[in-house]
């Protein structure tokens, strides 16, 4: 199973205990590991996390800054414990965009888990499903001037061609729209969407996700059989 995670609420998270946005992100990390856990436990082998989108840039220039700090510093400090729970990372999205410390610190942990085999967890950092889809395009008319695109073509230039799509896709704070991500992928998903904020997510919700795609009727455009 392959579940793709929209996590949102870390502000309002923070808003209701009277604190600063980047409480909410710290608490937010939090979730993600619990999150981890939890969907390793339940079978899951792909999670994939909206961690920073295209737009997030568009936010003050001191939560960005924040959020850029984790990435550089908080994610590869964590590598024993994504060790010692056997995790793989991956990345999506634009990286070479990225400040270099925070762009150091992706590719770090990418580097030194890649031989993890317990569950792959994707990072989606300076992503966006349209802005994947045009640098998958890029990547296929570099190599190929004259050629016409097909379906397969593209696929085999997206930012991790090797992944499946996701079975499901789940955002929380009860926000009902996909925010760009994944467009591609999404084609045949199932949606969740739940009230709780993103940094009180733990096994009950990942385990609501599995039980509800396990209810769900999957036709992919053709006809039960």
């Amino acid at each position: 199973m392959h579940l793709g995670l929209i996590m949102d609420g870390n502000g309002r998270w923070a808003k209701q205990r009277s604190l600063p946005r980047a409480a909410g992100h710290l608490e937010g990390l939090k979730a993600v590991k619990r999150v981890t856990v939890a969907a390793k436990e339940c079978g899951i082998e792909y999670l994939t996390l909206y961690v920073f989108s295209t737009e997030n840039w568009k936010r003050p220039e001191q939560e960005v800054s924040y959020l850029m700090n984790l990435l550089a510093k908080k994610l590869p400090g964590e590598l024993p414990w994504y060790l010692e729970n056997d995790v793989r990372i991956r990345a999506r999205g634009n990286i070479d965009a990225l400040p270099q410390e925070a762009k150091d610190g992706v590719l770090s942990i990418i580097e030194k888990t890649e031989h993890c085999k317990g569950i792959t967890v994707v990072l989606c950092v300076n992503y966006g499903g349209q802005d994947e889809i045009v640098r998958a395009a890029n990547r296929f008319y570099e190599k190929n001037h004259s050629s016409v695109m097909t379906v397969s073509d593209l696929q085999a230039n997206l930012d991790c061609p090797d992944i499946p799509a996701p079975d499901l896709i789940a955002r929380s704070a009860g926000e009902l729209r996909l925010s760009n991500f994944m467009l591609w992928d999404s084609a045949y998903a199932e949606f969740l969407c739940i009230d709780t904020l993103w940094p009180d997510w733990g096994e009950k919700e990942i385990k609501f996700c599995v039980d509800s795609l396990s209810k769900r009727t999957r036709k992919f455009g053709g006809l039960v059989q």
